[in-house]
């Protein structure tokens, strides 16, 4: 049995991940930290009165518990931060948290190198997702154009997405030529960012959760991906996946796919 501690836990990810965990027989929660949160019940917070753990505001607690796995549901601006500690604290890290830079990422391959300890990585746990970039990476290959529209709900404080970011790049490496389409904009920023010369645009609203569409275009035709992602249930399985598999994989993984690919 793995033990694990979430990092994040009252957050909307870090509640769903704490009552998976729970819910797991191969899984024992033994942790939840969430600064300013320190002493609440956390089973009433998941819907699991079973669960008899209080969230600590201190990190420390991960390695008073036994953690042998932290995952990380927080923000952007502090993930690095829990990335170095849970390293230096001798813990496997699965990381939700968008926002990672490619220097972040060389830094953790630095950390990691030729020790016994795992690091993933992934902007997105929700199969269908991965599925979807898997396949405008393919459709790429045959049509000159294509741009990305991104929805999340209005307390994702990132955009664009780690996934949609992910998804340009893949589809830009994939395609022939690069294609621009017309860049003039009479408001400014109506065109959407440019991530390696593929259009992303990112729509933040109530009621969402996580939601991805890939538009395609190309002589006479269009081609449009879509996955919605309608409950956060949906990045439940890979974040499970993710937990069990990270103690066997020393150095950084970046993405599910390579978990996907070997189930």
């Amino acid at each position: 049995m793995i033990r694990v501690g979430v990092v994040g836990a009252a957050g909307r990810m870090g509640r769903a991940t704490c009552a998976a965990v729970a819910d797991d027989p191969e899984l024992e929660l033994v942790a939840a930290i969430n600064p300013g949160r320190d002493g609440e019940p956390l089973g009433p917070l998941i819907g699991r009165s079973h669960v008899d753990l209080a969230v600590r505001a201190d990190p420390d607690e991960l390695v008073g518990a036994g953690a042998e796995v932290a995952v990380d549901f927080t923000r952007p601006d502090v993930v690095v931060a829990n990335v170095r500690w849970a390293i230096d604290h001798g813990l496997h890290l699965v990381v939700g948290t968008t926002g990672l830079t490619s220097p972040d990422l060389d830094e953790i391959r630095s950390r990691l190198d030729g020790g016994p300890l795992g690091v993933l990585v992934a902007p997105n746990f929700a199969i269908g997702a991965l599925l979807l970039q898997r396949f405008a990476e393919e459709a790429a290959r045959f049509f000159p154009a294509g741009e990305v529209i991104e929805l999340h709900h209005d307390g994702k404080v990132d955009a664009p997405s780690g996934t949609a970011a992910a998804t340009a790049r893949r589809m830009a490496a994939a395609r022939g030529n690069p294609w621009s389409g017309p860049s003039a904009e009479s408001i400014p920023g109506v065109r959407g960012g440019d991530v390696d010369g593929i259009r992303v645009h990112s729509v933040r609203l109530p009621g969402l959760v996580a939601h991805q569409e890939v538009v395609f275009g190309g002589t006479g035709q269009t081609l449009t991906l879509r996955h919605d992602s309608i409950d956060r249930s949906s990045f439940m399985p890979g974040v499970l996946l993710a937990i069990k598999a990270v103690p066997s994989r020393p150095g950084l993984t970046v993405g599910l796919e390579p978990l996907l690919d070997r189930a």
